[in-house]
């Protein structure tokens, strides 16, 4: 559920759209704010291959929070969009070692330094679970991929790994899965 204190209920809808993967709501979304998002990195030391990149950022943030169901937008749309981008385009130009104190654009920003971390340690505990995926071998790798990415059921599985039924199967894939579990961990706590 999304909360807003605006509430103009077609940012809401918006929003509602987004955590459901709908593809209006997202093109919606880009035909609303990408020009802005582009205006703000390229008059700021960037490309345009560079504005693509952040508001893609920018949309995979708004796109967690819409879904995490606790979402309460405290101003609008434009805003948080804006303010998202352009402290990821800081953060880049940071890196990059070209930062500019006083970035164009005057309009008005919000906080959203928390929601960034969240985005950037969902990206490193993304990475930490592809790392314990690579490492867990077939055909564990393989029986998960087509349980939880391909959406596979129990009984397909069992005909295509050869397993005599899908309970074997099931059985399999839960042995599979203890073991990424302990590669995860322990990948977790060597990066931490």
């Amino acid at each position: 559920m999304v909360t807003s204190v605006k509430s103009d209920p077609n940012e809401i809808a918006l929003l509602e759209g987004l955590a459901k993967n709908d593809r209006q709501a997202a093109e919606t979304l880009y035909r609303q704010h990408y020009s802005m998002v582009q205006s703000l990195v390229i008059h700021n030391n960037g490309t345009a291959d560079d504005a693509r990149d952040i508001f893609q950022e920018a949309m995979i943030v708004l796109y967690e929070k819409s879904r995490s169901g606790s979402f309460e937008l405290n101003c609008q749309l434009k805003t948080y969009v804006y303010s998202v981008s352009r402290r990821l385009w800081l953060k880049k130009l940071s890196q990059r070692q070209k930062y500019l104190p006083d970035m164009n654009g005057a309009e008005e920003t919000v906080q959203v330094e928390d929601d960034i971390e969240l985005h950037e340690q969902r990206n490193g505990e993304f990475q930490v679970m592809e790392k314990a995926l690579l490492s867990l071998g077939e055909p564990c790798k393989s029986l998960l991929e087509a349980f939880y990415l391909q959406k596979r059921n129990m009984t397909e599985i069992a005909g295509s790994f050869g397993y005599t039924n899908a309970d074997n199967a099931k059985n399999q894939k839960y042995k599979c899965l203890t073991r990424l579990k302990k590669l995860f961990f322990a990948v977790y706590k060597n990066n931490v």
